[in-house]
């Protein structure tokens, strides 16, 4: 990891960190979920949200209000939106995506949850998604969330990462090794 990269996971690691602490003595871990979650869709589907929060243009106080408006809008819980309005004194706002991360895998161990990154070449049904997803609870033990990929390079098949396990199903993979044992028989 580059320094400049693991920098932010550090910044971003420290306000998720005391996010998550503030809203557990609090009892609102459900309201942090909701509010993580929320703001993670808002982020993927504007991209001038996702400009705002990187614009060096804009100063501390024209963040400070935008983001301050923008968790208004959302109705986000006192301790997030502070803590946006917080970062953007300190034009840290450009950590926050890393900060959704941090804080997604935080209420997941909390919650005794595991996510398992899934790229497929389309879409999964909802029967498919389901079937995966008892899969993995019946080899991890955990309950299972999945975040789904769209990856159009994968021909057919699945590739699934649980932590540091990655289960490699795809068509790509098996032609590889296809590919491979040929070059061992010669």
């Amino acid at each position: 990891m580059s320094e400049p990269a693991s920098i932010s996971t550090g910044i971003a690691a420290r306000y998720a960190q005391a996010v998550f602490d503030l809203s557990r003595d609090s009892g609102d871990l459900k309201t942090l979920a909701a509010d993580v979650s929320d703001l993670d869709d808002a982020m993927k589907a504007s991209p001038e949200l996702r400009d705002m929060l990187t614009s060096p243009v804009l100063t501390r106080e024209e963040q400070g209000n935008a983001i301050a408006a923008v968790a208004a809008k959302m109705g986000l819980g006192a301790v997030l939106a502070n803590t946006l309005k917080l970062m953007a004194s300190k034009r840290r706002l450009f950590v926050v995506p890393q900060m959704i991360v941090a804080l997604r895998g935080m209420l997941a161990v909390d919650a005794g949850e595991v996510t398992a990154e899934v790229r497929a070449p389309k879409a999964l049904t909802k029967a498919q998604s389901d079937k995966l997803i008892s899969a993995l609870k019946t080899s991890t033990g955990k309950d299972v969330n999945l975040d789904v990929t769209i990856d159009d390079h994968l021909i057919g098949g699945l590739v699934v990462k649980i932590g540091s396990q990655m289960i490699d199903t795809s068509v790509r993979a098996k032609l590889n090794a296809l590919q491979n044992t040929m070059k061992e028989v010669r």
